[in-house]
C-alpha cells in the first residue's frame, strides 16, 4: 500500500508474478456483492459450519489441525481487512488468475489439505471395513 495505488502493477518476477494492489469490495472471484458486513457475517458463518463439521475429525488428525489453521487464519485475516478498509487488499497477481492476496493463499491451501485429509481418512475406514483376502 505504500508503494502503490489502487490498480497499479509492478512487475516481481518477469513473466510471472507482479504486485498489483486492488481493493476487494467483493467475495472469492468477485462473487457475493461488496457489502462489507454481510461478507463478515459470511465468514464467521462458513468458519462455524467448518467447525462444527471438522471439530472431532481435528482432535484426531494433525493434517486437519494444520489445514483448520489456514481456513480459520486466512479467514480472520480477510475479516480484519475488511472491517479496517471496507475491502480485502488483494496484490499478489498471477495474468491468469484473479488477484489475491496470502490470506486467500491460506484458506486455498488449508481447503485443499482438508480435502487429502478428508480422503485418506475415507481410505483407511475402507481398508479396516474390507474383509480379509481368502486364500484358494
Amino acid at each position: 500500500m505504500q508503494h502503490l495505488e489502487p490498480d497499479d502493477t509492478r512487475v516481481a518476477i518477469p513473466h510471472v508474478l507482479w504486485w498489483t494492489f486492488v481493493q476487494n469490495t467483493h467475495g472469492a472471484f468477485g462473487l457475493f456483492g461488496n457489502s462489507p458486513g454481510l461478507l463478515i457475517g459470511m465468514a464467521i458463518v462458513v468458519l462455524g459450519v467448518f467447525w462444527f463439521a471438522f471439530r472431532d475429525a481435528a482432535r484426531e488428525s494433525l493434517l486437519v489441525r494444520i489445514a483448520f489453521g489456514g481456513i480459520v487464519g486466512g479467514a480472520i485475516g480477510n475479516i480484519i481487512d475488511r472491517l479496517h478498509y471496507h475491502y480485502v487488499l488483494d496484490f499478489i497477481d498471477l495474468h491468469w488468475w484473479p488477484v489475491f492476496n496470502i490470506a486467500d493463499s491460506c484458506i486455498t491451501v488449508g481447503v485443499a489439505i482438508l480435502v487429502v485429509a478428508s480422503l485418506r481418512r475415507d481410505m483407511r475406514a475402507r481398508v479396516r471395513q474390507s474383509p480379509p483376502p481368502q486364500a484358494p
